[in-house]
């Protein structure tokens, strides 16, 4: 079942960054939608029970969810292929992801904060609300979008925005950022975030470590990205932040 949240409506969590790029900012996870008329793609897709959102952003800009040409996933955990099962069986939507990351969206292998790590810190009130969240979103009766496949770059070129995928291994072995060269914006997914739950900061950071399939790595993988020329970063979580993308990354690094 859709998990219904009071208060949030598509008309306050949408904005529109750069022309045609919709940044929706979802209870707890984010999802974009790129629009060139008619035509749209979406990146990432919420939790499960996100669903009702993720329906209702789109048809908000005035769109029917059934007309997506893809969905991309920057990586397989729950929070960011919620509704990527449902898109691929009603709509037919192709559900993309890079090569090293297709067997984790399909839900064949894993690679994500264990039960363990998250209990072990479940007495503070941060971490104990994150949890319950996960849990109403239906992270532990996810769907895996079976169909998924890996995306090739001529056929990226070819859908809305033209988006350009870059491999930035470390949160999981296949994370992929999103590149919207005429827009001027990175999706970031996982890789560099602008808050979360379990943070006490706003502003560009990582997530915590537990999160990440190699902590050591993903500090190094970010660097693919310090050329790329960016002005909006559109995180997996956290609000929208304009801001050059090698400026975050030289902020982070010297953290």
């Amino acid at each position: 079942m859709p998990q219904r949240h009071p208060g949030w409506l598509p008309d306050l969590r949408t904005s529109e960054p750069a022309e045609g790029v919709y940044f929706v900012e979802g209870p707890a996870s984010n999802w974009i939608i790129v629009r060139d008329r008619a035509d749209f793609i979406l990146i990432d897709g919420g939790y499960p029970r996100d669903l009702e959102h993720v329906l209702a952003s789109i048809r908000h800009i005035g769109l029917e969810p059934a007309g997506a040409k893809a969905m991309l996933i920057t990586h397989g955990h729950v929070d960011h292929t919620g509704s990527a099962a449902h898109f691929s069986r009603e709509y037919g939507t192709p559900i993309l992801c890079s090569a090293e990351e297709v067997a984790h969206v399909q839900g064949k292998e894993k690679h994500q904060v264990t039960l363990g790590q998250v209990l072990s810190r479940a007495w503070r009130p941060r971490v104990f609300r994150w949890m319950l969240h996960v849990i109403r979103a239906g992270a532990l009766s996810a769907e895996p979008a079976t169909d998924a496949r890996s995306w090739d770059k001529a056929e990226l070129r070819e859908l809305p925005g033209a988006p350009r995928a870059v491999l930035v291994a470390g949160h999981t072995p296949g994370h992929t950022a999103f590149v919207l060269p005429k827009a001027k914006v990175v999706v970031t997914g996982d890789a560099l975030v602008t808050g979360h739950p379990l943070s006490r900061r706003n502003g560009v950071q990582m997530l915590h470590q537990m999160f990440h399939s190699s902590p050591d790595g993903i500090r190094e993988a970010l660097q693919v990205l310090s050329d790329v020329d960016a002005s909006w970063i559109l995180p997996g979580h956290g609000p929208a932040l304009r801001m050059r993308l090698a400026d975050a990354i030289a902020g982070i690094s010297g953290s």
